[in-house]
């Protein structure tokens, strides 16, 4: 479903990314690895056509979106949901949703805000409350929810699990599981190995911007060695 092949970004004359490549297959979780500063958040801001990349190429369902502006991105069906949430701040929880919504994809079951109370239950207990009334784990809830109301076929989730209560982690595994049997695709950026151990298929390892690893969350165990130049504090 989504294939990056040799991208190179910049920010100004830094060189932040080396030659990634990665891929993302149908109704699949893959986790993108690496300590602060190690280059995903800006992979998946280069996914997105924040970061346009100097050299590479990205596809979405086998077409090139790697010229494409932000938001046309948005409307081939990835859904992105920053490290900083940006949810609206003085909307009610409902507006918010409403914010978010495209119109339902072929082949694919429309999501509507009485689903999505079903996925995320303290949002429907706070439906009417605004966005700075929320705790930081709904806060975290309802900007993926807001995504989804986008109906896409990828998400990109940056930093899931940072800053949350322990009980709000556990929702979100449970949320991610439930949003993989339904077919969605997942892109997911993470420094904790434990999270990505529950949730993930596959995993890629960033440092400095370029893979170090890539393959299954099995294999990678059986690497300790990689693990531990690469992901220990």
């Amino acid at each position: 479903m989504l294939e990056v092949n040799g991208i190179n970004a910049y920010y100004g004359r830094a060189h932040i990314l080396h030659d990634v490549s990665l891929g993302v297959g149908g109704g699949e979780v893959v986790a993108l690895l690496g300590r602060n500063g190690s280059g995903k958040t800006t992979t998946l801001k280069t996914i997105m056509q924040i970061v346009p990349p100097e050299t590479g190429s990205v596809h979405f369902d086998g077409e090139a979106i790697t010229s494409l502006a932000t938001y046309k991105v948005c409307r081939k069906g990835i859904g992105y949901v920053p490290e900083d949430r940006r949810i609206f701040s003085n909307l009610s929880v409902a507006k918010n949703l409403e914010a978010g919504r495209l119109p339902a994809r072929a082949g694919l079951a429309e999501w509507t805000e009485d689903k999505l109370f079903k996925l995320f239950p303290n949002l429907r207990e706070r439906r009417g409350n605004l966005g700075h009334q929320l705790s930081g784990g709904e806060q975290q809830m309802l900007s993926i929810a807001r995504t989804l109301m986008g109906n896409p076929k990828l998400l990109l989730l940056d930093e899931p699990s940072e800053g949350i209560a322990p009980v709000i982690v556990e929702q979100m595994v449970r949320t991610i599981a439930e949003l993989k049997t339904q077919g969605l695709s997942i892109l997911l950026s993470e420094q904790n190995l434990h999270f990505a151990r529950l949730v993930a298929d596959r995993a890629y390892i960033l440092e400095t911007g370029s893979i170090k690893f890539a393959g299954t969350l099995q294999e990678l165990e059986s690497r300790p060695e990689v693990r531990d130049a690469f992901l220990a504090v």
